[in-house]
């Protein structure tokens, strides 16, 4: 059994999801790992990891008025406000969306569905550059 680890510096943009499955694949063959499990875990509080569809950019789009909607940006809400107003919802919609990620990993590729990819979701409303743990194990 094998194991490869990596950490990805993802350069994302405010309030934007940022398509990283090229980037796992690469990883992937880099590895030498064939068959097996890869880990993703992004080491932040107000960012986060989702498999969502990668053929119609309206899903996205949807997505991000969905959490607009639900989590708004209003310091009257929220008491940890010191951050800006960005800051608590994007807390937030990191706790419904989640930090880690497992993918299988078969014939050397994540195995992914067709119209899945992997984003890395920015919720706060500046550019930043994201850190994604990438664990790998298998033979």
């Amino acid at each position: 059994m094998k194991q490869y680890q990596t950490t990805l510096a993802v350069q994302t943009e405010g309030g934007r999801f940022t398509d990283i499955t090229a980037a796992l694949n690469e990883t992937v063959a880099r590895s030498g790992i064939r068959t097996g499990l890869m880990t993703l875990f992004i080491r932040h509080t107000s960012a986060s990891l989702i498999i969502q569809e990668n053929a119609d950019p309206d899903v996205l789009y949807d997505l991000k008025n969905f959490f607009d909607r639900t989590v708004p940006q209003d310091n009257s809400l929220y008491v940890h406000t010191y951050e800006g107003r960005d800051d608590m919802p994007a807390h937030i919609r990191t706790a419904l969306t989640g930090v880690s990620l497992s993918i299988p990993v078969t014939d050397g590729r994540t195995a992914l569905g067709t119209w899945q990819a992997v984003y890395v979701c920015e919720h706060r409303n500046r550019a930043n550059i994201r850190n994604v743990v990438c664990h790998i194990i298998g033979e």
